[in-house]
């Protein structure tokens, strides 16, 4: 992944809504979402929502398809894969502190269920 990708994505995720956007729509799995069920997941109005997802897509994280009248947003796994491959590259450059790149935590059962970003665990 080229640096000027890179940091095209980490800008659009710099921002809570949009953040918040990618990872609900990282949950939802490659069937995505549609615009509507977005904006009411995460309380957000239809306009604003708009001009957040356009901004993601811009960045190449999640891409849109048409479905009869809605538009289907789903993140782009290959990009966000390469951008975390990208960051952790170099990650295990000194042997002395191989273990550090290992995961911070464990895969729990309800880690793919499906929740509201705007709601408390």
């Amino acid at each position: 992944m080229e640096k000027k990708a890179v940091l095209s994505a980490l800008s659009a995720l710099s921002q809570e809504t949009r953040l918040d956007v990618f990872r609900l729509l990282v949950q939802a799995g490659p069937e995505g979402l549609s615009a509507g069920a977005i904006a009411e997941s995460l309380g957000v109005a239809p306009n604003t929502l708009s001009f957040h997802l356009a901004q993601l897509n811009h960045a190449g994280l999640i891409v849109q398809r048409r479905e009869s009248r809605s538009l289907i947003y789903s993140a782009d796994y290959g990009q966000m894969n390469a951008l975390m491959g990208f960051l952790t590259e170099n990650c295990c450059g000194l042997p002395a502190n191989a273990a550090a790149c290992g995961p911070a935590c464990a895969a729990t059962p309800e880690a793919g269920k499906f929740r509201s970003f705007g709601a408390a665990p």
